[in-house]
């Protein structure tokens, strides 16, 4: 493993196993140093013959060598640390490490408090997101705006056949999101996962609902203990043979709501580029952090937009008086999703306890943008 030109903290690596191997499942890695080993936890992917790790502490130009085995040949030994578990009530998938929640996805229909129109009852979407040290960080159906829940990803001024179609604001009932299967869940020594089918409805259309979009998330939580990273990968593509058009607008696409306690004056706002919430709407960046006081003390999330997203980097909607989030390539003009062309987007999570650092972010976009090179060489 080759760290190039960057260091290296704590970074999510992967290699595509191909037939190396056959059909093992179970594999066990080895840092190899000094002419001594040292274990290292590795996971094979839920989706793919692809093997994951977590690479630590490597500096700028430097390389580590690692040997990797089947199980069968070489039988895995305990790591210290503790993997990402994964438990489903049947409502929900909870991820916790070492006790301590980190995210919870749900794909039961969710119903807001008291009796308000049921056209806001939502599925399909990450809330809570926890700090290492257990503050709640996002929000759910705030009174103001009972269309946000935590992070999701909705469309905003769409055309679909001719008809005007929002599936942001759920209170027109032009528009909604559903789930239509939990795909598969679970946990492991690098990282907990799931996938999941969502569809965009259009409610507009004549003889009732009709499938717009069908999307697919894919997200890994990584088993890092002192601070919190994931991964949310979301594919869309036509339902049919009708493309979506999305129109120029403010808002639509990766939303973020964030903790109540940051409602109003209490939620800052940290680009890669600088920019805060003064002067950060409608600009481009590659990261944003989203910070401020939980419970008397600092916490954040930085939000990192890969760079092979579409109009990348993005341009992003900062709320003025609220701790609302949302990057939005629709900012930047007209574009469609056609039948036969995936849509994809990928986005990472960095949440922490205790004041940003830019740094930090930086760092962690470039791990993201740009993992240490693996070479394969044989024994």
């Amino acid at each position: 493993v080759h760290a190039g030109d960057n260091a290296h903290g704590d970074v999510p690596v992967s290699w595509e196993l191909g037939k190396l191997y056959g059909d093992s499942k179970n594999f066990s890695l080895w840092q190899v140093e000094g002419g001594k080993e040292k274990p290292v936890a590795v996971q094979l992917d839920p989706d793919a013959r692809r093997v994951h790790w977590i690479v630590s502490g490597m500096k700028a130009g430097s390389s580590r060598n690692y040997r990797l085995l089947p199980a069968s040949e070489r039988k895995a030994v305990a790591v210290p640390g503790k993997g990402v578990e994964c438990v489903n009530d049947g409502k929900n998938l909870l991820f916790t490490i070492a006790g301590k929640k980190i995210i919870r996805y749900n794909h039961a229909v969710v119903k807001p408090p008291g009796k308000p129109d049921p056209a806001y009852d939502r599925g399909g979407y990450i809330h809570p997101v926890w700090t290492p040290s257990g503050k709640l960080l996002t929000n759910d159906f705030p009174p103001n705006h009972k269309h946000h829940h935590g992070i999701w990803f909705p469309w905003t001024n769409t055309e679909f056949e001719g008809r005007h179609v929002d599936f942001w604001n759920s209170g027109k009932k032009e528009g909604r999101i559903e789930v239509v299967k939990l795909d598969g869940f679970g946990g492991g020594p690098v990282f907990g996962w799931f996938s999941v089918r969502h569809r965009f409805l259009d409610l507009t259309a004549p003889g009732g609902a009709k499938p717009a979009l069908d999307e697919t998330w894919k997200v890994k939580v990584y088993a890092i203990g002192d601070h919190f990273l994931f991964d949310l990968d979301s594919t869309q593509k036509c339902s049919g043979e009708s493309p979506l058009k999305l129109n120029k607008y403010r808002y639509g696409g990766l939303g973020f709501r964030g903790s109540h306690e940051w409602e109003g004056p209490n939620a800052f706002y940290l680009t890669s580029e600088g920019k805060t919430r003064k002067d950060g709407h409608h600009t481009a960046a590659r990261w944003c952090e989203i910070y401020g006081k939980l419970e008397g003390a600092s916490a954040g999330i930085s939000i990192l937009c890969h760079p092979k997203n579409f109009r990348a980097p993005q341009n992003m909607r900062i709320h003025p008086s609220e701790p609302f989030f949302n990057f939005a390539p629709c900012q930047n003009g007209d574009f469609s999703i056609d039948p036969g062309k995936d849509y994809v987007s990928r986005y990472r999570f960095y949440v922490h306890d205790g004041e940003p650092d830019a740094k930090v972010s930086d760092g962690l976009w470039a791990d993201y943008a740009s993992v240490p090179k693996i070479e394969l060489r044989k024994d």
